[in-house]
């Protein structure tokens, strides 16, 4: 059939009139896709090999098991633990609190692997503590889901098991390479909240005795050594990041039923229909974002938008700031996976040109999609923080402006050093 316009814009024309209907994301991508690759006569009798493809992938299994990890430490209470140890340690710091907040919302992005689920795991302790110490509720509410962004980036994560199944990136190096940026933007998000608890007159907790610290630190051990048993494996070359999902789960299983006995039958079979709701939620994302990605290849577009990316401009990089500023408002209207399945194709050709190093624009992006999750209006941690602060979205979307900044300079620096990114899994890889 003979269009008026050309395909590829038509593609995604169709696309974002869907989103801007409030069509879900996963449903207008794969509609998107099926109606032009129809209207083209492309070969509709691709539709349902592609949608299986994009989803029979062994390291696409690594996702629901991390989900089901995630929830069964949350509902162990594993995070109360960690939180009263860091809590005693960080003592009467300004502004203590907030900065038990990052520490801990980077040490649980080494078990969830998700934003909104790290901020539902957390925010239900530290956010009323934070107010009931004082804190103002935008504050507490837009801290904890700042800091939980984290999570897609500290490893293991969700969001670089996508990616590295897009690119065909080592899923173990992204990992390994997400350690230290996830670290700096930890550090900037401190320095944030830091500054202004200090203006506000924000105060601090006692430090703990050296019996309370003991005390603590044995409840909170078996919590503390998940991210050693999971990245120690995966990196001592006993079981790969797929398997190391599984192992994460019969450890959640081992420790919530025999070490701590806060897990139930009950409670079980709840977070089985949880984290079934959640994976099938993702796979379904990916599934239709397949359909999505295939059309448009065949239909051209990621070879022209390629091609147009590298004839804008010469300088590499005043072309990364470009796609980074792109990456940056779609994160603002696109979830993670989604982004990834609908920019990756036509960015895969602008790195292989530049000679980009995937591992190290794998953790570019990921921080900056980590922040499009507290950019409104599709800012899902900020949901989750607003609901359990009991505040509008508009109060929590004007306190997280500061945690915005202070992100996006870390992500400055992780984007113009990349030896932020590249040096630890250069050490431990080569």
């Amino acid at each position: 059939m003979s269009l008026p316009i050309d395909p590829g814009l038509l593609l995604l024309l169709i696309f974002f009139a869907m989103i801007f209907l409030r069509v879900p994301i996963c449903v207008s991508l794969g509609l998107a896709g099926m109606i032009l690759v129809y209207l083209t006569n492309l070969g509709a009798q691709m539709f349902a090999p592609v949608f299986f493809a994009n989803i029979s992938k062994f390291s696409l299994l690594a996702i629901p098991f991390f989900i089901l990890a995630g929830v069964l430490m949350g509902r162990a209470q594993i995070s109360d633990k960690i939180i009263r140890l860091i809590a005693l340690l960080v003592g009467p710091l300004k502004g203590g609190l907030a900065v038990v907040t990052v520490i801990t919302a980077l040490f649980w992005g080494a078990v969830s692997g998700s934003g909104p689920a790290t901020v539902a795991a957390l925010g239900t302790i530290l956010i009323p503590g934070m107010i009931k110490a004082g804190y103002d509720r935008g504050f507490a509410a837009a801290l904890m889901s700042a800091a939980s962004g984290l999570a897609i980036v500290i490893p293991p994560s969700i969001a670089f098991v996508v990616y590295g199944v897009i690119t065909g990136a080592s899923i173990s190096k992204l990992f390994i390479a997400g350690i230290i940026p996830g670290i700096v933007v930890g550090i900037f998000l401190i320095i944030a909240a830091y500054l202004i608890s200090v203006a506000r007159g924000y105060g601090g907790e006692a430090f703990g005795s050296l019996k309370e610290l003991w005390v603590a630190f044995k409840d909170a051990f078996w919590g503390l050594i998940t991210p050693v048993i999971i990245l120690g494996g995966i990196y001592g070359g006993i079981f790969t990041p797929t398997e190391a999902a599984a192992v994460a789960v019969f450890y959640a299983l081992f420790v919530g039923f025999v070490i701590y006995r806060t897990l139930t039958l009950k409670d079980l079979f709840e977070l089985l229909v949880d984290s079934c709701v959640s994976s099938a939620t993702v796979m379904m994302v990916v599934a239709f974002a397949g359909i999505f990605g295939w059309a448009m290849t065949v239909l051209g577009v990621v070879e022209k938008v390629s091609q147009a990316a590298i004839a804008l401009t010469s300088n590499e990089y005043l072309l990364l700031l470009i796609i980074n500023i792109i990456l940056f408002f779609a994160g603002m209207l696109l979830d993670a996976i989604s982004i990834y399945y609908l920019l990756l194709p036509m960015l895969m050709p602008v790195m292989s040109y530049f000679g980009w190093d995937p591992i190290w624009f794998g953790v570019v992006m990921t921080v900056n999609l980590a922040i499009g999750q507290i950019t409104p209006p599709v800012a899902v941690n900020l949901y989750v923080g607003a609901n359990i602060a009991q505040i509008s979205m508009e109060d929590i979307s004007k306190a997280v402006i500061p945690f915005v900044v202070a992100s996006v300079l870390a992500l400055l620096l992780i984007m113009y050093v990349p030896g932020i990114t590249t040096w630890l899994p250069n050490l431990m890889m080569n």
